[in-house]
């Protein structure tokens, strides 16, 4: 019995240690594929219970191609929050609570108009009662406090560009992101939260070109 409790306990601590490592290290061509989302352990709060519990989208891009996006979903709670000072217009926002909204990627793809190759990026917005503004970034280790965007953050940047509004009839209680396919193998990116709805496009590099 005592051995068999004892090898109980090794396979466990190794799981742990297993699934620690694959949260730290994994690269974005894992997590896009199957790996789970990474952790910013490096950080205080990512050992802190989430009041924003964090979600992710998998799905495929072209022939052969998956992607993922990890975020934290915050919820209005019965308050206002974008437009407010919790989530100002025309300032930089994580798209989501905790660490920043990321998308990891196992082929080489185009949002917008910026290519980006295979691996792991944050996506930043800067939310607007008109359009917001999509901001790609290398940088995926940082906490997503705004404050944590700094200047060796903001090089790593590897463009932006804009995406319009659209107002919902009935408010979303809970930040969703949705992988929305078309028939040529692009996704539009589908983010909802209050009365707003912003759809960034996820294309593949051969598709695009």
């Amino acid at each position: 019995m005592r051995r068999t409790l004892l090898t109980l306990a090794s396979v466990v601590a190794l799981a742990g240690i297993a699934w620690f490592g694959l949260t730290s290290f994994a690269p974005g061509s894992w997590i896009a594929a199957w790996a789970p989302c990474p952790r910013n352990w490096g950080w205080g709060p990512a050992w802190k219970p989430r009041a924003s519990p964090l979600a992710s989208v998998a799905f495929e891009l072209g022939p052969g191609g998956h992607a993922k996006v990890c975020y934290g979903r915050p919820s209005l709670r019965g308050r206002v929050l974008l437009g407010t000072p919790a989530v100002p217009y025309g300032k930089l926002w994580r798209t989501g609570a905790n660490e920043p909204t990321t998308l990891h990627l196992d082929v080489a793809a185009r949002a917008g108009d910026l290519h980006l190759p295979p691996g792991s990026y944050s996506i930043y917005t800067v939310p607007d009662p008109v359009a917001w503004e999509v901001v790609i970034n290398r940088s995926i280790r940082q906490w997503g406090l705004e404050s944590a965007y700094t200047e060796e953050v903001r090089a790593q940047e590897v463009g932006r560009f804009r995406v319009p509004v659209e107002v919902l009839d009935a408010p979303v209680e809970t930040l969703t992101v949705r992988a929305v396919p078309s028939s040529t193998g692009a996704v539009e990116l589908v983010l909802e939260w209050q009365t707003t709805r912003v759809r960034i496009p996820l294309d593949t590099e051969l598709a695009a070109d």
